[in-house]
């Protein structure tokens, strides 16, 4: 049945596959119509279920690789990636079952092709392997997910993920062209002209995906790509960064940040030293703003792995880091400020005593506010840094500075905090302080005490003041329309 309808296939579509293959310089238009994925109401799907493909140097594509000599399984390959080039639909489980199963056997084939062939890739096959790649893989989301429905809020953990119902060939499709990046006989140099920056950008563009399995392949790939390209490295941070940056400053809406910062982290571990100011720039304009977004607890652990790499690169970096989480320091939302909490302990276990010594003044103070926070988990995460002996010696070498600033915090809950885990918490720093200097712990608590009779004691002559206006107020007599109003 398939060679009677390959061989009703139009013999000038058989030439122009033909010659597109042995001229591989014509480049592949990655951004054409019909190289996207196209849905349910896409005029692709409504084509006749044909494969628009017929055999090069006449090569018959549903022979097996075994039943060719050597000097022809590279034609084959070409044969059979043309033929894959078709798209269907996937909404509709019963329109075109034979195509499909066909379909997904040769790319199965392709897949074992892939990872068994010790030969050269030739570039009529490399371009044949990333057109058919592009034409299965790349489509178009809204326009700069600005119109998308996705977004990325506290909640988001918990919601059910889309799984896209064409995954049973997008998914050989992926693991085909993984296995194409990274094998052996695909030489760099060649491949470069095809996997370019337009192929690039039309990839990154994918994570944008609400399917976490294809987010999962597009990770591996980029990540492989980025290894074995090292002329495109630069491009591929640049294309990252914009992402970040519409994220953050634009649209707060991408499925995929989690996964291109893991990505981000392997590339940090590899920068050498000392760091490129385009790597800290990086740091400084993308890294620490994705602190910003209110979905920042779907890609946190990733966002925090990269920073600490950074300082484990450059621990003079952290000064500057904690200065940028105090600017974004989310006031009014209690479960990223334990999530800030927790970052700044790693970032205090690195960082060296000078550049701790100038940002210690409004941490402490920021962390002081923590320690008396109403949320008992911000309070209590806030109290657990003190058992952290990095952190711990710190604070021993400054402690002149620091007790001033955080004794009012605990002076406050040992008196008045409704929880008692944090009050039990409060009452070990205050006996660890005073361990490490009981005089100056004495000191503070004396100057505590008399800032709060100064305080009772303005609170009641405000009080009596208004007493006073109230009573004076409450003895005129009202005129015309004019009402005093009298608080009993």
């Amino acid at each position: 049945m398939w060679k009677q309808i390959l061989s009703k296939l139009p013999r000038k579509s058989a030439k122009l596959d033909a010659d597109s293959a042995r001229t591989p310089n014509s480049g592949i238009n990655m951004s054409s119509p019909g190289s996207g994925r196209p849905n349910a109401a896409s005029p692709a799907v409504k084509r006749a279920a044909i494969f628009p493909a017929s055999p090069i140097a006449g090569i018959e594509p549903l022979l097996a690789f075994k039943d060719v000599p050597s000097s022809e399984k590279m034609n084959l390959f070409i044969s059979k990636l043309s033929l894959c080039c078709v798209v269907f639909d996937f909404t509709d489980p019963v329109k075109n079952t034979q195509e499909k199963e066909l379909k997904r056997a040769t790319l199965l084939e392709l897949l074992d092709f892939v990872s068994q062939n010790s030969t050269k890739f030739s570039e009529p096959a490399v371009l044949a392997a990333c057109k058919m790649c592009s034409i299965n893989l790349f489509r178009d989301f809204p326009p700069s997910y600005r119109s998308s429905n996705t977004n990325l809020g506290e909640n988001d953990n918990d919601s059910e993920p889309t799984f896209d119902p064409a995954w049973s060939h997008l998914q050989i499709v992926y693991d085909f062209f993984l296995k194409f990046v990274t094998s052996p006989s695909l030489e760099a140099k060649v491949a470069k002209k095809y996997i370019n920056h337009s192929f690039i950008t039309r990839t990154i563009d994918l994570f944008h995906s609400e399917d976490p399995r294809e987010r999962d392949c597009l990770k591996a790939i980029l990540h492989r790509i980025y290894g074995k390209f090292m002329v495109h490295r630069p491009f591929v941070r640049k294309s990252m960064s914009h992402v970040f940056y519409r994220f953050v400053f634009e649209t707060e809406k991408h499925n995929g940040i989690a996964e291109l910062l893991e990505i981000f982290g392997s590339v940090i571990t590899g920068f050498a030293l000392p760091l490129k100011e385009e790597h800290k720039i990086f740091l400084w304009r993308a890294l620490i703003p994705l602190h910003k977004p209110k979905s920042l607890g779907v890609y946190f652990q990733q966002l925090s792995y990269c920073v600490t790499q950074f300082i484990e690169k450059e621990p003079k970096l952290a000064g500057g880091v904690i200065k940028g989480l105090l600017k974004y320091w989310p006031i009014t939302n209690s479960q990223k400020e334990v999530m800030f909490l927790g970052e700044l302990e790693e970032i205090l276990e690195a960082i060296n005593m000078a550049d701790f010594q100038k940002v210690m003044v409004p941490l402490f103070w920021r962390i002081g506010q923590c320690i008396s926070s109403y949320h008992f988990q911000v309070a209590e995460r806030a109290l657990f840094l003190w058992n952290n002996d990095q952190v711990i010696n710190l604070i021993a070498h400054n402690r002149h500075v620091i007790l001033p600033i955080v004794l009012p915090a605990l002076e406050s809950n040992a008196q008045n905090h409704w929880n008692q885990a944090v009050l039990n918490l409060t009452l070990n720093v205050k006996k660890m302080f005073s361990e490490m200097d009981d005089a100056l712990v004495l000191a503070c608590i004396s100057s505590y005490n008399e800032e709060q009779e100064k305080l009772n004691f303005e609170v009641k002559k405000r009080k009596e003041a208004w007493e006073l206006l109230e009573n004076a107020a409450s003895r005129q007599p009202i005129a015309g329309n004019t009402a005093v109003l009298v608080t009993p």
